[in-house]
């Protein structure tokens, strides 16, 4: 649906004929331009939008078919701009995505939502409070909805980086158990965290560079503070990522080493065994004249021997702590 639509001349709201190719006419003969957002409009609803604007093809089918990676494109002027919202469901502990496509002209500026994120219905409000700021064109509203989702990018980090914690605590807190299914599917969800951060630096460098003359340079600036606080975010989920692969290394070292404890105990008790059934194995084969058979002493003396074997291979397991 279309959320909004909106003519701005010198950074100020003004009313405008509801109609869009008229507000976009008053637009370029004022050297003002109009804000249209939607939320996963419907193929009519787009088509509207399309018509008015005359979009070029490319950009439509990419706008319709979604599932974009984070880039940016220009099409004879127009500029296609794509970036990964990013939603963390606490209770899950799980991210999902969605995805902001803008098409950005000297005169207009259209907002497609589609999937959950981050709602801009606080961003227009936000950068309306700041005339001067808004009166830099398009590309201003451009670098807050940018800047807002970086925001939400480093709160989500945030919350990643409190999951991370607890399952480090969890791996080195001495329970026999292992975690390494909730290490893997955490590790999932930062390896998506990043996935929605890592190629939207390029983009955003191209913007704020020199030679991309379709930016006005009044606004690079920002831009270079938003890529400031992008690359910490990307670092961040790096960080993360390497350390659930070590937490994970660890899970399994103390599975191996368990297990080797367990394997030491078992061969420590089967040597405690072996020793009496070897007299008894030997004492058991029937014959007729053996060594010590009829014996007063010999069945005290063979009990003695085994309790006295026995006796050593327990104090020699626990001494090295097999038992």
């Amino acid at each position: 649906m279309i959320v909004d639509s909106a003519l701005y001349l010198n950074g100020v709201r003004e009313s405008a004929p509801a109609d869009i190719s008229d507000q976009v006419d008053i637009a370029r003969a004022n050297g003002g331009f109009v804000w249209i957002g939607l939320a996963e409009p419907t193929q009519k609803e787009f088509d509207h939008v399309v018509g008015e604007l005359n979009f070029h093809p490319l950009a439509v089918e990419d706008a319709v078919s979604a599932k974009q990676r984070p880039k940016i494109e220009d099409y004879d002027g127009l500029t296609f701009f794509v970036i990964k919202t990013v939603f963390y469901n606490e209770a899950r502990s799980e991210i999902t995505t969605g995805e902001l496509m803008c098409f950005v002209d000297k005169h207009f500026i259209v907002i497609v939502r589609h999937g959950e994120g981050s709602p801009l219905t606080t961003v227009r409000h936000d950068i309306e409070a700041h005339p001067a700021q808004l009166a830099l064109g398009p590309f201003a509203v451009l670098h807050a909805v940018v800047d807002r989702v970086i925001d939400e990018y480093t709160k989500i980090a945030t919350e990643l980086e409190n999951d991370v914690i607890n399952i480090e605590t969890k791996v080195f807190g001495g329970k026999r158990k292992t975690y390494s299914q909730e290490i893997y599917f955490l590790k999932r969800e930062v390896i998506e965290y990043r996935h929605a951060i890592e190629p939207l630096i390029l983009p955003l460098q191209k913007i704020a560079s020199d030679t991309f003359t379709t930016a006005p340079a009044a606004i690079k600036p920002f831009f270079r503070d938003t890529i400031d606080h992008l690359q910490h975010a990307y670092e961040h989920a790096t960080g993360m990522d390497s350390l659930l692969t070590t937490v994970l290394q660890a899970d399994l070292a103390h599975v191996q080493v368990r297990q080797n404890e367990d394997v030491r105990k078992i061969s420590a008790w089967v040597a405690l065994a072996a020793a009496p059934t070897m007299v008894a194995g030997i004492y058991g084969m029937n014959f007729d004249f053996m060594p010590e058979l009829r014996w007063k002493f010999g069945y005290p003396l063979v009990i003695g021997i085994v309790t006295t074997l026995s006796s050593f291979l327990f104090y020699k397991f626990k001494k090295a702590k097999w038992l």
